[in-house]
Parts: C-alpha cells; sequence; structure tokens
C-alpha cells in the first residue's frame, strides 16, 4: 500500500507491523454530522477495511473534544449545560456512522476524561525546557523547537495567518512568539475549571490530543489523520509538543482529507452551506450517501451537488444486479485502494464489472457498501 504523506509531501509505502495504530481528530460535539465530516471518517474507515482485509489488527482511537471553545459558545446560546450538549450531539454522530455502515473504532476517549493526563503531559513539556508559564497561562515556546512547520511546510506568514484565522490568539502580549500556542489558560466563569500547579484553568485544544494519543496508543503512531484544516496549527501543535515531551517521534504518516465544498465555498457553520447526514438518511439509502462521498479522491477538494445522490441511488442499483462471479474485480478494487486509496477508481472498476452482469458483492463490501 502507498499513501501520500502530508509532512514528506509524496506518495510513500505504508508498511506497518501486524499491529496498526490509527488516531484521527474527531468531533467538537456541538452540532450534527455534515458531509464534510462524514467524507473524513469513511476515508478513514475504507482504509482500515483495506488494512484489515490485508490481515492487520487495527487500534483507531477517534477523540472526542469535549472541552473547547465552540462547545462552550454553543452551550451558552441554548443555555444548556456544555456535557449534555456534547453528550446528545455525540450520541447523534455515532447514530450517523452507524447508519453510513462505519466500523467501530477501537475507542472514543473525550478530552475531559484526560484532565490529570494532560497536567503530566504539561509538566513533561515544562520540564524539558519546552514551554513557559506567563499571566496564568502555559505556552509552548516554538523557539525551542527548530523542525515546528515540518507537518505543513507553510512559512512563518503563512503560520501567522492560520493561526489567527484559527484560534491561535498570535496577538496575545503574554506570548514570546504570536505562533506560541497554549498548553493550559484560565477559564471563565461558566467554563470548567480544573486546579494545576501552574494554576486553575482547562487545558488548550492542541494538548488534549497529544494526551490522548499517549494514553491510548503510545508515544509513536503509525499514521495520524483528519481534515486538511488540521494541518495547522492542530496536527503542527501536536507534533511539537508530543515530540518536546517524549524525545520520540510522534507519528510516522501525516494522512489528510480535503475540503469539501457547497456553492463554490467550503462547507462551513459560518455560512451555511452544509448538508447534514441525519437530513440526508431520512430522505435517501445511507448506502447512497456513502457512495456519493467515495466516488471522490480523499486528497482533492470536491463540490457536493444536488445530483450527488440520484446518481449514487442509480449507482446502487446497477451494482445490485450482477450475478456472473469474477474474482479478478475484487483484485482490481484493491489494487486501487493500495494505491493512495484511490476509492474513484475503485468505484469505476466495480461501474465496469457490474455493466457486464459481474456479482460485485464483494468488491462493494470492501468499500463498506453491503448490496
Amino acid at each position: 500500500m502507498r499513501l501520500y504523506d502530508t509532512s514528506r509531501r509524496e506518495v510513500v509505502p505504508f508498511e506497518p507491523g501486524h499491529r496498526v495504530t490509527m488516531y484521527t481528530c474527531g468531533i467538537t460535539p456541538y452540532d450534527a454530522t455534515h458531509i464534510g465530516h462524514a467524507a473524513t471518517f469513511l476515508t478513514y474507515d475504507v482504509l482500515q477495511r483495506r488494512l484489515i482485509d490485508l490481515g492487520h489488527e487495527i487500534r483507531c482511537v477517534r477523540n472526542v473534544t469535549d472541552v473547547d471553545d465552540p462547545l462552550f459558545a454553543k452551550a451558552r446560546q441554548l443555555g444548556v449545560h456544555y456535557l449534555d450538549l456534547a453528550a446528545g450531539e455525540e450520541a447523534r454522530f455515532e447514530r450517523d456512522m452507524e447508519a453510513l455502515n462505519a466500523l467501530p473504532v477501537h475507542s472514543t476517549p473525550r478530552a475531559s476524561s484526560a484532565i490529570p493526563d494532560i497536567r503530566g503531559f504539561i509538566g513533561m513539556v515544562l520540564e524539558r525546557g519546552y514551554a513557559y508559564v506567563s499571566s496564568g497561562s502555559v505556552y509552548f515556546d516554538v523557539s525551542k523547537f527548530p523542525s515546528f512547520g515540518s507537518v505543513s511546510h507553510y512559512s512563518r506568514e503563512q503560520m501567522i495567518a492560520f493561526a489567527r484565522e484559527r484560534g491561535g490568539d498570535v496577538d496575545n502580549p503574554a506570548k514570546r512568539d504570536p505562533l506560541d500556542f497554549v498548553l493550559w489558560h484560565p477559564s471563565a466563569d461558566d467554563e470548567p475549571s480544573w486546579e494545576a500547579m501552574w494554576g486553575a484553568g482547562r487545558p488548550g485544544w492542541h494538548i488534549e490530543c497529544s494526551a490522548l494519543a499517549l494514553r491510548e496508543l503510545g508515544e509513536t503512531i503509525d499514521l495520524h489523520g483528519g481534515g486538511s484544516d488540521l494541518i495547522f496549527p492542530h496536527h503542527e501543535c501536536e507534533r511539537a509538543q508530543s515530540e518536546a515531551a517524549t524525545g520520540t517521534p510522534f507519528v510516522r504518516h501525516w494522512m489528510h482529507v480535503a475540503m469539501v465544498f457547497m456553492d463554490g465555498a467550503k462547507m462551513s457553520k459560518s455560512l451555511g452551506n452544509l448538508v447534514f447526514v441525519d437530513a440526508l438518511r431520512r430522505e435517501w439509502d445511507p448506502r447512497a450517501i456513502r457512495l456519493a462521498i467515495l466516488e471522490n479522491s480523499y486528497r482533492r477538494e470536491w463540490e457536493w451537488t444536488p445530483d450527488a445522490m440520484p446518481r449514487a441511488v442509480n449507482r446502487l442499483e446497477g451494482w445490485s444486479r450482477g450475478h456472473t462471479r469474477d474474482s479478478a474485480v475484487l483484485e482490481r478494487v484493491r489494487e486501487r485502494l493500495d494505491d493512495d486509496l484511490d476509492t474513484p477508481g475503485a468505484v469505476a472498476v466495480i461501474d465496469e464489472a457490474s455493466r457486464l452482469g459481474i456479482d460485485v458483492r464483494d468488491s462493494a463490501e470492501l468499500l463498506g457498501v453491503p448490496l
């Protein structure tokens, strides 16, 4: 199998041992699952299916970010407790994933479950000289980590721009450098707060995933993934603080999923150009929703259009008609998946076989589409 590695910027062999450790950044549970979210998680689902098909044992961890600014803001807006909001949205997400036939993952740890781990992790970073305390907060000092930027390969100017756009608080005078990022900070009056030796408060976003990955999978992960919008700052910061704490490589392979667009812009809550999975599955076969996503390459941005679902339904019907057995079809689908998880190519192979009247059930099952 060969997969594109974000950090190395090329398609390279992916050659893990028998047990494959994977960490995929999960949801911040304050709203429903949209097609962009589903595209990310189904990408890693197909990857897991092929690795299992190859004989691997998979240990995939998908966290739940239930200590984060967007969740607190939405709970504040609705007048509910943030954990009640999180529990309801996490349950809805799980129903969506089950409907889309996603494999169960090894664990789905919540950030709120890891506060002791996070405090210990921050202590390790401080002890090794990679962080400092300022104005009641703990910040990672990027000047002490020369390879900062080697996941994203962005320029300093690009990193500052993305940090400003994505909650990096670049203008905070308490920081020594605009790119320094928070590990721990004081909580607002209506936010949860935990005691720590450097002051009461709560963890920053990035440290949650590092602590959970270390707790659940160990110091080095075979593959770490998420949407491409997480490359910076989230994954860049995760790598820096993890390697600062442990002194060992954090991730062997970085794999990111491109954004989904609608009406010419990336799906986002601020624009309102969203298609929610739970709404779609009230009207359409969930298998068709899955197919509408998998006909697109995980590495390329793509546009959700009104004809996506009718096209997927027609494809599903066509795949269900074949009767002639031909094991070569499954092998060709495997070859496509081993070539940088080429799901559009795999779908095209199955399309061609179904037009010839060939039974494609095994091939469709490898894509997670039972017929």
